[in-house]
């Protein structure tokens, strides 16, 4: 289905004021006719009405659009073309404005409202970038890991043709495809940085993650999604993560897992910087000739210092009042 925008219909003006005449001419010729009396007076009256009828049915054809507003329109089940950009148009009075999603109400901005004028509501189609917003999904990640995530995508209509006859309802099936891209993209990455993973299926392994690379992870829904709508006549202008969380049932025990690891990566910065103070104390107490201390005094020493400064708590200082040995 090939979109055709009718350029030559933006006549509104013109046949307005024409129906308008023809009307007001035929009302005064019918009732001219009957009230003058006479067969041929008769005959004119009956013109004269159908005159006006025909101008009244002839304004049923008088289409009004706003900036970034489209028609679909139909003759006897024919697409004949589409209406685009504000204006004030005239089309055959039998044409019928076509829009699958006209009823649709998704969880997202710019759906179609009621319209002025003679269009039914939503019948208009917008040609706005709009904001999709679908419910949070439970998704297992590459570890296995069940993972709750939401996303948000923006995306306007770029063909209406294709958006209103090739897919039964385009916002129906934009939904439907958003949930079925992002459960294929976030199935390739873990949750946290993991050893050995591979999410560029390059065959190396990489630090990809859903948590690190969101920008990565985003740009891949969006082409997943647009390869999906390209023949809806859909544009996927960007795709954003809304939300990203372990499930409530292993949430519990990945925070004691994460906690656990800044446990032992605090745990390791202070060891390291423990060992570093003794070292740097061992070194000035032999530069500067303060003691000499033999290896078994050094031991108690180091051992001393690695308690006092690894503790959770305030040492307690014992004072030895003896000598030394």
């Amino acid at each position: 289905m090939t979109e055709k925008i009718l350029n030559k219909n933006s006549n509104g003006m013109v046949m307005l004021l024409v129906c308008i005449a023809g009307l007001v001419a035929g009302l005064g010729l019918f009732f001219v006719g009957i009230s003058a009396g006479g067969a041929l007076n008769t005959i004119l009256g009956v013109l004269g009405m159908a005159a006006a009828i025909v101008c009244g049915f002839l304004m049923l054809g008088l289409k009004v659009l706003r900036p970034q507003e489209a028609l679909v329109l139909t003759l006897f089940g024919k697409y004949i073309g589409t209406l685009k950009g504000e204006g004030f148009y005239w089309v055959n009075p039998f044409c019928a404005s076509v829009n699958p999603a006209a009823g649709t109400r998704l969880n997202q901005s710019g759906d179609v409202k009621s319209t002025r004028l003679s269009e039914p509501a939503g019948m208009k189609m917008s040609l706005k970038i709009m904001t999709l917003s679908n419910n949070k999904q439970k998704i297992n990640d590459c570890l296995g890991n069940p993972v709750e995530i939401g996303i948000a995508v923006m995306w306007r209509v770029v063909d209406t043709a294709k958006a209103a006859f090739n897919v039964d309802n385009y916002k129906a099936f934009l939904s439907l495809q958003c949930d079925s891209a992002l459960r294929n993209i976030v199935r390739l990455y873990p949750y946290d940085a993991a050893p050995g993973i591979d999410t560029t299926g390059d065959g190396i392994a990489d630090d990809g993650s859903l948590r690190g690379s969101s920008e990565v992870v985003a740009n891949r829904i969006r082409e997943e999604i647009q390869s999906r709508v390209e023949e809806a006549g859909l544009e996927i202008v960007d795709a954003r993560i809304t939300y990203l969380a372990y499930a409530p049932e292993i949430a519990a025990v990945m925070l004691q897992r994460q906690q656990a690891s800044a446990i032992v990566d605090a745990r390791k910065l202070i060891v390291d910087g423990a060992v570093g103070m003794v070292e740097m104390a061992l070194q000035r107490l032999n530069e500067n000739d303060v003691v000499q201390l033999d290896e078994e005094r050094k031991a108690a020493m180091v051992s001393n210092l690695l308690v006092v400064l690894c503790g959770n708590k305030d040492a307690q200082p014992i004072v030895n009042s003896g000598s030394l040995y």
